[in-house]
């Protein structure tokens, strides 16, 4: 009896090792991640598109099909009131974050500084340790998180971290504010280098943090969107949640795309030239509901040509560079589709949020320009590129929709990218939340005014993922608190606003100024910016085009509000910047 009894006592403890050793190799990847088996998390999906204008979208009156976007406008919900900041990298910087980007590094950014600047805290140039960002928290809670596109927040020779440093576990594409579409080069020059004007130079891609070899011919959108593909299918094996950062560079320069797209687009924009334009995208705006019906039309902007004026090949050329324009956001949406038909085959567009926005209005560089250019920027294109018409939209061409272009598709709005008028700042944005498709979500198809901040996106996401933020603590360090809010309450139909009239935001740049109350906006430009330095009120959802002051009709809500920024510009120890300083002539300079 005892050999027996040992036997079966040896027989049980083998059974019961293996069958830990069983449990524990068929773990559910939830509990290995900490996260609860019962509750549902989401997928995430941020899409970002880059200097895409308010008016480019087909969802924002433009003539540009973009079914895919209809797709997402359908099931969610269109905002026709949400602010970004006018440059890429800082409205990244908050887009991350939840924070004002002053706070995060990016009170200047990269390859733009104003002189007394450098060396102030928030003044960096790349995103800081000083907050926590979305990907590092998605990370802790045991989400898969992708990275595919442009970084443009630090990593390089100007300091800052890559992606893998804040969070990611996948990531691909380039460090910098963008690059060529078609191959590896880079899209501007390195200044540093004596012999910069007369040479081409090569972009710094990755692939999870290694070197990659991007091999020519293939579009921007294309290589982007297939790796971001390929990140979601290698992780399905896990059985995890993932939470996708999608960062396309169309539309930003150099002005190239698929020449199968471009053709269609070249005799409307013919015929319609720059005012043309910015009517038909107005008078769209208005009767979509996007903007105001008692709105009028942006005032004349002396910065911007007249169509009249060009001969007819300038003509021509113009119209064939719009219109390749309009063929890289076709492209966009094109590999947004993609990404939802994969999505939807495979059974997960129903359980994930998705969030489309621009990171500014459209870029009006261009190189010719004495007041808003960079003539050795454009000597280094001449020498270094092919300018023909034939060549438009090519791995050989590097072109820019510029001023006028710029101007025009904003539609109503003002200004453009680098300047805080609604034309640079206002931009599109959509939220599909979890469940959406299922043609059961009660705000599906709405277009709404809602005032919305870049900041409230990662709050809002956070919220849907069921993520708490860690406060002003994150793993031992002090960070800064997020101040954007979460718009779920909206999104969920518990309330009919995200912000509250007392709530606000302010934003600075370059001593260019606003601040955001309910629907009022209070702003700053500066003479060297084109400006009055002068600060006016406008109610930007009744006047989007910021031509009628109301500083002489509400004096108390103008003195509230400039109280509220004067304290912001303190508290933040904002640099104060030089009233006739101009951004675009000290980058030239500096070259």
């Amino acid at each position: 009896m005892e050999i027996n009894l040992k036997e079966k006592m040896n027989r049980y403890l083998v059974i019961m090792i293996a069958a830990m050793f069983v449990a524990s190799c068929g773990k559910d990847p939830k509990e290995a991640s900490n996260l609860p088996e019962e509750k549902t998390y989401p997928n995430i999906l941020l899409l970002v598109g880059d200097d895409i204008a308010f008016g480019d979208l087909g969802i924002y009156g433009s003539e540009i099909k973009t079914p895919s976007f209809e797709r997402l406008a359908e099931a969610g919900v269109r905002f026709s009131n949400f602010h970004a900041s006018p440059v890429c990298s800082v409205t990244r910087s908050m887009l991350l974050t939840g924070c004002n980007n002053i706070e995060v590094g990016l009170g200047s950014f990269d390859y733009s500084f104003y002189p007394e600047s450098k060396g102030k805290p928030g003044y960096e140039g790349y995103l800081t340790e000083n907050a926590v960002a979305l990907p590092q928290l998605f990370n802790d809670a045991g989400y898969e998180v992708y990275k595919s596109g442009k970084w443009h927040l630090g990593g390089e020779a100007a300091g800052g971290y890559p992606p893998l440093h804040w969070g990611f576990t996948r990531e691909f594409g380039i460090l910098s504010g963008g690059s060529n579409h078609w191959n590896n080069l880079r899209m501007t020059p390195d200044f540093s280098d004596p012999d910069f004007i007369n040479k081409k130079f090569v972009e710094h891609w990755t692939l999870n943090g290694e070197p990659y070899e991007r091999p020519s011919g293939i579009y921007s959108g294309e290589i982007y969107t297939n790796q971001m593909l390929n990140f979601i299918k290698e992780g399905e094996a896990a059985g995890k949640p993932w939470f996708a950062y999608m960062a396309f560079t169309t539309a930003h320069f150099p002005i190239q795309a698929p020449p199968e797209l471009v053709d269609k687009h070249f005799e409307f924009y013919l015929e319609k030239g720059y005012a043309g334009l910015k009517q038909y995208r107005y008078e769209r705006l208005k009767k979509n509901g996007l903007i105001s019906e008692v709105s009028s039309p942006a005032p004349e902007n002396d910065l911007v040509k007249k169509w009249e004026e060009l001969s007819e090949d300038e003509k021509r050329y113009q119209a064939r560079i719009f219109a390749t324009y309009a063929a890289e956001i076709e492209d966009q949406d094109r590999r947004i589709g993609q990404i939802l038909d994969y999505l939807q085959e495979s059974g997960q567009l129903d359980n994930t949020l998705i969030v489309y926005l621009s990171d500014n209005g459209p870029e009006g560089m261009e190189a010719e320009n004495p007041n808003t250019g960079n003539a050795v920027f454009g000597e280094w294109v001449d020498k270094n590129y092919d300018t023909s018409f034939e060549a438009i939209g090519t791995a050989e061409s590097s072109n820019y929709i510029g001023t006028s272009w710029a101007n025009a598709a904003t539609g109503g709005l003002s200004w453009w990218k680098w300047f805080i008028g609604e034309g640079g700042v206002r931009v599109p944005m959509v939220i599909v939340p979890p469940g959406a498709f299922n043609n059961e979500y009660a705000r599906s198809g709405e277009i709404s005014n809602a005032v919305m901040s870049v900041k409230d996106l990662p709050m809002t996401i956070l919220d849907y993922a069921g993520i708490e933020h860690p406060g002003s603590q994150y793993k031992g360090r002090e960070i800064v608190m997020p101040s954007g809010i979460s718009a779920r309450p909206f999104l969920d139909g518990k309330s009919e606003i995200v912000r509250s009239d007392n709530d606000w935001y302010a934003f600075e740049l370059f001593g260019n100024a606003y601040l955001m109350k309910g629907n009022y906006k209070l702003m700053k430009v500066r003479k060297g910016m084109f400006g009055d330095g002068e600060w006016h009120l406008f109610d930007v959802v009744s006047d989007p085009s910021e031509s009628k002051p109301l500083e002489q009709d509400k004096p108390e809500m103008y003195e509230e509000m400039l109280s509220l920024y004067k304290n912001y510009e303190k508290e933040h120890n904002l640099v104060a910047v030089d009233e006739d300083w101009n951004a675009f002539k000290a980058a030239s300079e500096a070259n």
